[in-house]
């Protein structure tokens, strides 16, 4: 069946002058508006859509891509506040909105909060809460030391980081082992490091046994594997925004990347880095 609020792949009905029709199965026909239509789209074709409601609450399909689905959590902006609640910028044209009721702080225009959206029961609409805890596993995990997870950061504690393991439960990321900068919002891979008694969960950046960056150019080569080959930074990039990345200085990261790209490690262009081979730094 398709899915409100997530990315479904459907076949193309008929066309028609606003668009085309595609099968939503239990949903009915699903109108995906002639702007969103990708060239050489046809009749039996199957289509990779996000299906959310339109400024008319109708189901609708779009080839845009939102900042999040339905069972996931997200830092997403404030860009209105009326009478019904706040809306978010989710990415899409209709902006997600988080009931007052949803609020653990009064949210206002610019703003910006950790949200988990989900389809509300009751009317059967894609919102958003910034209660996050009561969407999270109160039963224990069966996560085990050494497993693979997805990390949003929700935000830096006394201790270390909170993060959110595969959307599901709490685990901590400890001062001590993280030796990249973090920031709030973002969407990493980590590891378990330990489940406690009281169903705690401690995490880690890197497997077990992995040696950890010791210099500035393997902490770069580094961020390069996790970031997918590429780095939005040069030796021309601001000084507060290369401390921000990776808490190291602009004369540090000039001479970490000169000597990178001297060993023929990485590529220099207008935008950034890129790595060109996989290296053992």
């Amino acid at each position: 069946m398709a899915a409100i609020g997530r990315f479904n792949v459907l076949k193309v009905l008929r066309e028609t002058g606003s668009g085309y029709f595609l099968d939503g199965e239990e949903l009915g026909d699903i109108l995906l508006p002639g702007n969103n239509v990708p060239s050489a789209l046809a009749v039996d074709d199957q289509i990779e859509v996000f299906i959310y409601f339109d400024s008319e609450d109708r189901i609708i399909a779009t080839t845009d891509d939102p900042y999040c689905e339905v069972g996931e959590f997200a830092l997403l902006e404030v860009v209105e506040v009326n009478a019904v609640g706040a809306f978010l910028n989710w990415g899409l044209q209709k902006d997600l909105l988080v009931p007052f009721r949803e609020q653990k702080v009064k949210m206002e225009p610019g703003s910006w909060h950790s949200v988990y959206v989900y389809l509300d029961e009751q009317t059967n609409r894609i919102a958003a809460s910034a209660k996050v805890d009561k969407f999270l596993g109160k039963e224990p995990a069966s996560f085990k030391p050494g497993d693979k997870v997805e990390l949003f950061i929700y935000g830096p504690c006394p201790l270390g980081y909170n993060a959110i393991i595969n959307n599901t439960h709490w685990g901590m990321l400890y001062s001590g082992e993280v030796f990249q900068p973090l920031n709030r919002g973002e969407h990493i891979t980590g590891y378990i490091s330990k489940v406690r008694e009281d169903g705690k969960i401690d995490l880690n950046l890197y497997p077990a046994g992995y040696k950890k960056a010791s210099t500035s150019s393997e902490l770069i080569v580094e961020y390069l594997k996790r970031k997918n080959g590429f780095l939005p930074l040069t030796d021309k990039s601001p000084a507060d925004e290369i401390y921000e990345t990776f808490g190291i200085s602009k004369k540090n990261f000039k001479m970490a990347v000169g000597s990178l790209y001297k060993n023929r490690v990485i590529e220099i262009g207008e935008n950034g880095i890129r790595l060109i081979e996989d290296t053992g730094i």
